[in-house]
């Protein structure tokens, strides 16, 4: 894996711009999902995994930051499609628990949105991080498929 910056503000930060950029998706419209569990230690981003990839704020006006988030699926494309974590809890939205790990230095609890779903390209990550474990993985999958009717 390329070593990169650590300043999310560069343009050289992988998923900020070009064809490997990290996009918001509508979860209904992305087809058929096939959500798996299958981390593998090998410096690419794997459903199960929770990788810092650059995220697009919300208001898709071109900014964004260096975020974690934990990889759901990968898409027949190649594409993987993954769900932002947060260090501080949000109303209005829901957001499932999934304490604390090594992907916050802090070790602070993290809570993982699924109502954003995330287009990331394994050339659009800085790092994997760690892989979360299967109970903790396969509650935010049941959370995204009752919530977007994914199968």
């Amino acid at each position: 894996m390329t070593a990169f910056t650590d300043d999310p503000h560069l343009s050289a930060t992988p998923g900020r711009s070009g064809a490997t950029a990290t996009t918001e998706v509508e979860p209904r419209d992305v087809g058929r999902v096939r959500t798996e569990y299958a981390p593998e230690c090998d410096g690419d981003p794997d459903p199960g995994e929770i990788v810092w990839t650059w995220v697009p704020y919300e208001e898709n006006d071109g900014r964004g930051k260096d975020r974690p988030v934990l990889v759901v699926a990968r898409e027949a494309s190649g594409t993987l499609l993954a769900v932002p974590l947060s260090s501080k809890r949000h109303d209005g939205r829901e957001w499932v628990p999934i304490g604390s790990g090594p992907w916050d230095r802090g070790g602070r609890d993290s809570w993982v949105d699924v109502d954003r779903v995330l287009r990331v390209h394994e050339r659009g990550m800085r790092r994997e991080a760690c892989a979360l474990d299967r109970m903790r993985f396969n509650l935010v999958v049941l959370r995204l498929k009752e919530r977007h009717g994914w199968r």
